[in-house]
């Protein structure tokens, strides 16, 4: 048998679940494309280096973007990781989620940035290459689409993190039936605190935490009083 005072699931929680669930699956689909941008780019060269050591003819080393912007491929797993986050956080961990995929977003761009607006060092094209040391750099040559490839999987990760930011709070993440036993009960105690209007699974566990939901908390305070239990009691005969 159930209470009384069951009261039908807040009108303003089923409205914005539309909203958080579209919000959630824009942000894990902007983030698998982001990745897979990021993942493809590592694959593509990004310079290429011609080098001469006086010995033979010269050597020509073809630098991937694993190589070349070593971060590209932990960034495009941290992006994967960030999908799963982003279904299992609540409340202010995900714009916290949010704010972590934006900085990936920003660390992708920057090798982007470099490449684009300044010359290739031939010094860090010879380290990087792992050139011998009587081995000198001819020349090099940048490839522009693998970086292109990498600089619209860092925006669309920025999209991705807007989105995420853009989710309401109060719905983000897994349905509350995830939850343990024990966060529900202590979700349960603070909405008894504060009179917020239940849910038939939030009176159940207001129920398990001890909290009757059919008592009114000014009925509650007002038996548990010991002034006014004592002057109840003084009157008695």
């Amino acid at each position: 048998m159930q209470p009384e005072n069951t009261q039908p699931e807040p009108a303003a929680e089923r409205s914005t679940r539309p909203v958080r669930r579209r919000s959630t699956a824009l942000a894990a689909v902007l983030l698998v494309v982001a990745a897979a941008a990021l993942w493809a780019s590592s694959r593509m060269t990004w310079v290429q280096v011609d080098s001469a050591d006086g010995l033979g003819t010269d050597r020509i080393t073809d630098l991937d973007g694993g190589t070349w912007a070593a971060a590209t491929t932990p960034l495009a797993l941290a992006l994967l990781a960030a999908v799963a986050a982003a279904f299992a956080v609540r409340g202010r961990a995900v714009r916290v989620v949010a704010a972590a995929v934006a900085l990936v977003a920003v660390a992708a761009a920057i090798p982007v940035v470099q490449l684009f607006t300044s010359a290739v060092d031939p010094d860090t094209a010879e380290q990087v290459a792992g050139l011998p040391d009587r081995a000198t750099v001819v020349a090099t040559e940048v490839f522009p689409l693998p970086a292109i490839i990498a600089g619209v999987g860092a925006c669309v990760a920025l999209a991705a993190a807007v989105a995420l930011w853009r989710t309401p709070s109060a719905q983000a993440g897994l349905s509350s039936k995830y939850d343990a036993p024990a966060a529900r009960r202590e979700a349960a105690a603070r909405r008894a605190e504060t009179d917020e209007p239940m849910t038939e699974r939030t009176l159940w566990d207001s129920i398990d935490a001890g909290h009757d939901p059919t008592i009114a908390a000014d009925d509650d305070d007002a038996d548990n009083d010991p002034d006014t239990n004592s002057g109840e009691s003084g009157t008695r005969r």
